[in-house]
């Protein structure tokens, strides 16, 4: 999870357009042929999308970016320390 690629998502693309990207990555997942370091890299990719969904919503609900930008990563930092 990398905040500055998330807020770059946010700010640049719909949630359409991250959804449909979503999908791509997760058949891409499920194909025999994806080596480890594919799947990490998409990993990567899968986790900052849906930060940025995250924060599309929230935003829309009425957070301010920094705050729905924090609290996204509060919220992946404190499923770690479990």
């Amino acid at each position: 999870m990398k905040l500055p690629i998330i807020r770059q998502f946010y700010q640049t693309q719909t949630p359409e357009n991250l959804e449909k990207t979503l999908e791509v990555l997760e058949a891409f997942c499920e194909f025999r042929g994806a080596t480890e370091e594919d799947l990490n890299v998409a990993g990567e990719l899968i986790t900052n999308i849906c930060g940025a969904l995250e924060v599309h919503n929230n935003v829309k609900n009425g957070m301010s970016e920094k705050d729905a930008l924090n609290g996204f990563a509060q919220k992946v930092l404190g499923s770690i320390d479990k």
